[in-house]
């Protein structure tokens, strides 16, 4: 059976950019989750976003004419039909939300904190991520290598 893990947005743009520092440790984080017959999943909230950072990037570091590309690499290797839809959730927690990030204190921010309620509330207990502020919340693991993939199969 397949265990859910949730990408997070750090890894779905070094996924997608080849200049990203962790491009190659996000595809070989990936492969390694597939091969271990992880089912990920990629929340609204990441894809708007990484698309936000791409285009931050982009414009901060001059490569404009990279945009489009980038942008149709996220939305290939994410489709519509493979978004996991949370936000429609951010009224009903936005006070449970609030209340994460001050109980650690801004260093999980609003999507950070929606997505690990959502996480809470789906049951996921696996999230790929190079941010550590993950660490703190006791119900999800944080993978970071490929060789954290091994705690799935535990």
């Amino acid at each position: 059976m397949a265990t859910t893990t949730v990408v997070d947005t750090n890894v779905l743009v070094a996924l997608v950019d080849r200049h990203d520092k962790w491009h190659h440790n996000a595809i070989a984080l990936r492969d390694a989750l597939l091969n271990a017959n992880a089912r990920l999943v990629y929340f609204d909230c990441v894809i708007n976003e990484a698309i936000g950072v791409i285009g931050r990037r982009t414009e901060e570091q001059r490569r404009f004419e990279q945009f489009q590309d980038l942008l149709d690499g996220l939305t290939t290797l994410v489709s519509e039909d493979n978004i996991t839809w949370i936000s429609v959730a951010t009224q009903r927690l936005f006070r449970d939300v609030v209340s994460l990030c001050r109980r650690h204190q801004g260093r999980l921010n609003f999507h950070d904190s929606l997505m690990a309620l959502a996480c809470q509330e789906l049951d996921i207990r696996f999230i790929i991520s190079f941010d550590p502020d993950f660490d703190a919340v006791s119900w999800l693991t944080r993978i970071t290598e490929p060789g954290g993939a091994q705690v799935l199969r535990e």
